[in-house]
């Protein structure tokens, strides 16, 4: 059964920095690349960052680009996102996607609020 489990939401400071991770099983990670999407209240869910399973290579959301970085531990079936200079705007649900099967995680609070 595949299967991504997202952690490390919770409440920060406007500025300050947080480190998703998901935890990934059911399928044969390293073939595979990940993504991280979001959803603020009332809005749509957007797409957020990307690695790939050949190269590492990343791709981000203008939104994000500078402050937030997705790695990935094939090892360990990991994919993280390192948010750095959060700003209000970018409270959100976030989820880690594995798009060539549809396949989401149930998703982590990240609140960002003085």
């Amino acid at each position: 059964q595949v299967q991504l489990v997202e952690s490390g939401g919770g409440l920060v400071q406007p500025g300050g920095s947080l480190r998703l991770s998901c935890a990934a099983s059911g399928f044969t990670f390293s073939m595979y690349t990940m993504a991280w999407y979001r959803q603020a209240p009332g809005k749509e869910r957007e797409y957020v960052a990307a690695i790939s399973n050949t190269d590492d290579r990343t791709n981000y959301a203008n939104s994000v680009k500078g402050r937030f970085i997705i790695t990935r531990d094939n090892a360990k079936m990991t994919v993280h996102l390192q948010m750095n200079s959060l700003k209000p705007e970018d409270t959100a649900v976030y989820y880690c996607h594995l798009p060539t099967r549809g396949i989401w995680g149930q998703g982590t609070q990240v609140t960002v609020s003085s």
